[in-house]
């Protein structure tokens, strides 16, 4: 939306941020079955701008489990408004969550059943 503008006119990076924040957030809660929150962004890059009405996608996986945490790959397309059906990368990150409990205290990750 406009709203998301950066001065020069471009979808604003934290806003990128954000979107990449929630993606890894559910990634990571469904693979540690629970509340997870967010303890680093290791990495974070971005490929190319993001324009007003481009259609947003974000996608993760796991890459490593510890006992209580999850690093995570994060990456972010978009489809051009302005040429549908292309489609760029334009954001890619490593981010480390932590599984916790009712009390917000580091819990361990379950294994795979």
């Amino acid at each position: 939306m406009p709203a998301d503008t950066n001065p020069t006119g471009d979808i604003f990076g934290g806003w990128i941020m954000a979107q990449i924040d929630l993606a890894g957030g559910i990634v990571a809660s469904r693979r540690a079955s629970g509340r997870v929150v967010t303890v680093a962004m290791n990495a974070f890059e971005f490929h190319q701008p993001v324009f007003v009405g481009d259609l947003v996608s974000c996608y993760g996986s796991v890459v490593r489990v510890g006992r209580t945490s999850l690093t995570l790959h994060l990456e972010a397309f978009a489809e051009r408004a302005a040429d549908p059906g292309q489609l760029v990368k334009v954001t890619e990150a490593t981010a480390t969550f932590v599984a916790v409990d009712e009390q917000r205290r580091p819990r361990p990750v379950p294994a795979l059943p």
